[in-house]
């Protein structure tokens, strides 16, 4: 129990609540149950992930490649002629509603990672703590065992004092007579 105190009083009462905190605070979280997306928020990280992919602008850069080739050279009657005023008027289109959709994603997503850099510097101050607990046991322990050696060397060389003060032994001869 005095290992322990002294372990308090190294460490501190506020570290101690701090400590006590985060790994109730790491419980509740590893029990807590992940939150269910909204459609909403479904539709965003869908539409950011196929817009935000290799795939989409390939497909699209075929399609505004036909586009261009249908109505400059005139495959069918050219319903966009060259300045492809309709073309801008789909892309506007097309960009005026994916750029939205894309930052509710995107925000979304800093949340989320603005949640886990927190949850990542309680794991760090939790580690921390840790640590230094454990260097104040590891201490406190080197210090116990210091004083245990320290003793046992004073037992000895009180043991060696008491066979260098004690009366010699009498000789070989004297006690067994022959």
């Amino acid at each position: 129990m005095n290992a322990l105190n002294s372990l308090k009083a190294a460490l501190g009462h506020e570290d101690l609540d701090r400590l006590h905190h985060l790994r109730q605070r790491r419980r509740a979280a590893r029990a807590k149950p992940q939150a269910e997306r909204t459609v909403g928020q479904r539709v965003a990280d869908g539409v950011a992930a196929l817009v935000g992919s290799w795939r989409f602008i390939i497909v699209q850069s075929l399609l505004l490649g036909l586009w261009i080739g249908a109505n400059v050279l005139g495959w069918i009657k050219a319903w966009d002629p060259y300045p492809f005023i309709l073309l801008n008027l789909v892309l506007s289109f097309q960009a005026a509603y994916t750029a939205p959709i894309i930052m509710m994603s995107q925000n979304r997503q800093a949340d989320i990672d603005r949640e886990r850099a927190t949850l990542d510097y309680d794991v760090n101050l939790k580690a921390e703590l840790e640590i230094e607990l454990l260097h104040q046991k590891i201490d406190l322990l080197r210090e116990q065992e210091i004083a245990r050696l320290t003793r046992m060397v004073e037992d000895l060389t009180e043991a060696l004092a008491a066979v260098k003060n004690a009366p010699p032994p009498p000789p070989e001869a004297a006690r067994h007579p022959s």
